[in-house]
């Protein structure tokens, strides 16, 4: 079995693959063994991994399942006590793994961790992907220090100590194995968004730890399958973060929460129209809820099994306020603010 297992799931990366992969298989080599589950690219990966890397362990798998059921199929294949889910654009630095390792080792409530996330286009600034950790607020908004909605901030070492958090970003995430099974792993239906938050705070339920240990960081690239303003992204977030909060809400909480959404929801689409003349991400938001109401019954057991499984009555990341008040109205736009 392998101490940690670098996994890098890839589908027509060639470019970020040539570009990022020499830096994790030289600050990683001595500390980990990298493999890379290609999800049936035709932009002539494998071809390159074997040509320039053949270090690296690579995984075919037969057709694209997304990044949720990607990393479900090749880390089945790995046994390893810490998986490292690593985005195929991210720039690691020296010594980014030995904190992780390290942390984790001495933290057997910890089931995951992430590194801070800086952007490779300007090293000073935080990455929205991630930053320096993620929570949700009341109505199942994700945020982070050093990100909130479109707010990114520059990183001036104000977050630079260790911080529990709800979710770690998928770009960068260490977990234990164990945990990952037990939990369930990624859920593959939600295919990408919000995967990562739904599988962070099922561990919480159960009564396992996620922070953010600064002391390590990386550069991410961002955005690299899909870019910002796309429809089916906007489609994938919406449908996503509907089923994660109908599977993960105590139900003291379900009811409001989603009536709730169901107003904020349909405001957003009508201020992405009238404000933002965006057409396609109007429908999106429509379709987005057509699509949960259409498949909600789907995770009646999946909600069941993770009531059951709670051992959290409180969780302390995930925030009672709500976050479009306190943005909009209060004019909070960073992490401290908030505080």
């Amino acid at each position: 079995m392998d101490k940690v297992a670098i996994v890098i799931l890839n589908w027509n990366g060639a470019k970020m693959l040539a570009q990022y992969m020499p830096a994790v298989l030289n600050y990683s080599r001595d500390e980990a063994v990298v493999y890379v589950a290609d999800n049936a690219s035709t932009d002539g990966s494998l071809e390159l991994l074997r040509r320039k890397f053949p270090e690296c362990k690579t995984l075919v798998l037969e057709k694209n399942w997304g990044f949720a059921e990607g990393y479900n199929k090749a880390l089945a294949q790995i046994e390893a006590e810490y998986y490292l889910l690593l985005n195929s654009d991210i720039e690691v630095t020296h010594h980014w793994l030995t904190p992780l390792i390290e942390f984790m080792d001495v933290h057997p409530e910890v089931a995951a961790c992430q590194p801070k996330l800086l952007s490779a286009f300007d090293h000073d600034m935080f990455e929205y992907a991630g930053a320096s950790g993620g929570f949700l607020d009341r109505y199942g908004y994700p945020f982070c220090r050093g990100r909130i909605f479109d707010t990114v901030e520059r990183d001036n070492g104000q977050y630079d100590y260790q911080q529990a958090i709800l979710w770690a970003t998928g770009a960068a995430l260490m977990i234990r194995s164990r945990d990952y099974w037990e939990a369930g792993g990624l859920d593959g239906r939600f295919f990408a968004h919000n995967e990562e938050i739904d599988l962070c705070w099922r561990l919480r339920i159960r009564g396992r730890k996620i922070y953010c240990l600064p002391e390590s960081y990386v550069y991410h690239v961002g955005g690299g399958t899909l870019p910002k303003s796309n429809p089916m992204k906007t489609f994938l977030n919406f449908r996503n973060n509907l089923t994660m909060l109908y599977k993960c809400l105590p139900d003291a909480e379900l009811r409001h929460v989603m009536r709730m959404r169901w107003v904020l929801d349909y405001l957003a689409a009508w201020e992405m129209l009238l404000l933002k003349r965006n057409w396609g991400d109007f429908k999106a938001v429509f379709r987005a809820r057509h699509a949960f109401a259409k498949w909600k019954k789907d995770f009646e057991a999946d909600r069941r099994a993770i009531q059951q499984s709670r051992v959290a009555k409180e969780i302390p990341e995930q925030c009672t306020f709500s976050l479009l008040w306190q943005y909009y109205a209060k004019g909070r736009k960073h992490y401290s603010d908030l505080k």
